[in-house]
């Protein structure tokens, strides 16, 4: 098959094959291509769609992104239930096998270095939520009297103010608690800005963003800490989202310099994990 190789991710050699049924971005199923003592997991893409020149506009164009992206997700996903993946960013395509190759010798040495930290280990996220209080309406809301003095309505005004920041206050606290802990059980963790609600979706004010390097073989430790303290704060909501492969620890080194046309795409998939 023709077309330009699309680089979903480098791992070492593994005997384990992946799902019979896996297809990549485009329907095309990934398939390796060995350097040394590495392999890139690749699918072929056509260069119709993936030359720098229509990338480049495809990335204005959010439906399209989406389903590359979790076309990408998916083969990151099954790789991590075989081996240890270093993911590579969203968009990372090569001319053909020698570009690919000709990539994994220029970073072999860091490659190597990486997956060495994170062979065994996954990615785990938490994040922490303060819960929006639902609005009255007009027949819930407390009565009001016929007139209020301008005095009146000022010591309201404070009393509402000092308990939304009473409720910021306990969320802050729980979720620098619930993060100290978790990193006991982690052997890294990394603090992402939170997120914006009108982006992500959430309901509710992200007070904590987080990504934790666990070791397999824990993992099951950490998750039932995490739920443990699900609910421990009335008004607070935890979310635990991976295993995922570790995006937030692969570190920028693993992300692809080359399209086709000489760049990459930019920006990492969403593992959430993290972020």
């Amino acid at each position: 098959m023709t077309g330009l190789r699309y680089v979903y991710a480098v791992c070492r050699p593994f005997g384990t094959p992946l799902q019979a049924q896996l297809t990549g971005v485009g329907g095309d199923p990934p398939r390796l291509v060995p350097h040394h003592d590495l392999v890139a997991v690749v699918s072929h893409v056509p260069e119709a769609d993936f030359a720098e020149e229509p990338l480049r506009a495809h990335l204005e164009d959010l439906d399209w992104l989406t389903a590359v992206a979790r076309a990408h997700q998916g083969v990151i996903d099954a790789l991590t239930t075989v081996t240890t993946p270093l993911p590579l960013r969203l968009g990372t395509v090569f001319r053909d096998d020698s570009g690919v190759r000709s990539m994994i010798e220029a970073r072999e040495e860091n490659f190597l270095r990486r997956l060495d930290r994170l062979e065994g280990r996954v990615e785990w996220g938490v994040k922490v939520f303060l819960e929006s209080e639902p609005e009255q309406t007009p027949e819930q809301a407390a009565p009001q009297p016929a007139a209020m003095s301008g005095r009146d309505y000022l010591r309201r005004r404070r009393e509402q103010t000092r308990s939304r920041e009473e409720q910021w206050q306990r969320a802050e606290t729980f979720a620098t608690g619930l993060h100290r802990t978790l990193t006991g059980f982690a052997e890294d963790s990394r603090l992402h800005a939170p997120q914006n609600p009108t982006l992500s979706g959430h309901s509710g004010r992200n007070v904590l963003n987080a990504a934790y390097l666990v070791p397999r073989g824990e993992s099951e430790a950490f998750v039932e800490q995490v739920e443990r303290t699900k609910d421990d704060s009335p008004g607070l909501r935890v979310e635990l989202t991976g295993p995922w492969a570790a995006y937030s620890f692969a570190g920028e080194e693993t992300s692809g310099e080359e399209t086709a046309g000489g760049k990459t795409a930019g920006g990492k998939t969403a593992g959430e994990g993290t972020a």
